[in-house]
């Protein structure tokens, strides 16, 4: 039986970012880039629900690349920053003793969010598989390519090479799997609220028009209609 039909849990899966940074994101073509930053703040505050260890990787952040996302950032404060040389995260070894600590725990499943999904993804994830039996899973849409093909021809390149392509939200509701484990229902929903778009606005009718919840911000006392004379 292959091991990728074991669903992603809190307890087997870690996650990593590699070059989340501006510089970076500027080359992104393939997808949105406010959308792109969504989905990876929305990733982020998924790990940090259910408690899987995240790793943060950077590339020359001083000269060229820029600071990690404050908004990433500012979900994991307590994390050390990764830097590099290499585009490839796996030349460096603190990424690989991060990895390797979290994998001895069973977390064998690396998630994977990064810029640019031909380069810094790829060849991290060609060159991890081929060192260990560590699982890839590609976040597609927390990831962005210098084109729509460049992003496309990583992707199936990677999953050629057995990487499992997923999105943002698919992790995120596949390690909350049942609605009956309350302890982190809150905070799926938050985040679902937050960065899910429409499913998100759905959300919010539902439980303010549907189950009569409050509304999740105070504001000024709504008034009218006053037709115009």
């Amino acid at each position: 039986m292959s091991r990728y039909l074991e669903v992603l849990t809190p307890q087997n899966s870690q996650l990593i970012f590699i070059d989340q940074q501006p510089q970076m994101a500027f080359g992104v073509q393939s997808i949105d880039r406010q959308t792109l930053k969504n989905n990876v703040v929305g990733l982020a505050k998924a790990a940090k629900a259910f408690k899987v260890p995240t790793t943060i990787t950077t590339v020359e952040t001083e000269a060229f690349s820029g600071h990690t996302y404050p908004e990433l950032l500012a979900v994991f404060p307590e994390n050390t920053i990764l830097e590099r040389s290499s585009m490839n995260s796996w030349d460096d070894q603190n990424v690989r003793d991060a990895l390797a600590k979290n994998a001895a725990n069973g977390r064998k499943k690396v998630v994977v969010s990064g810029l640019w999904t031909e380069v810094c993804n790829t060849t991290f994830a060609l060159s991890c598989m081929h060192d260990t039996d560590y699982e890839i899973y590609m976040v597609a849409d927390a990831s962005g390519g210098t084109s729509a093909d460049a992003h496309k021809y990583a992707m199936d390149r990677m999953v050629q090479a057995g990487c499992v392509p997923v999105t943002w939200q698919q992790v995120l509701l596949e390690w909350q799997r049942d609605w009956a484990r309350r302890e982190t229902y809150d905070a799926v929903t938050t985040i679902v609220k937050e960065h899910s778009g429409a499913y998100g606005m759905g959300v919010d009718y539902a439980y303010t028009h549907v189950h009569k919840a409050a509304e999740r911000v105070t504001h000024g006392k709504r008034i009218g209609p006053n037709p115009a004379k």
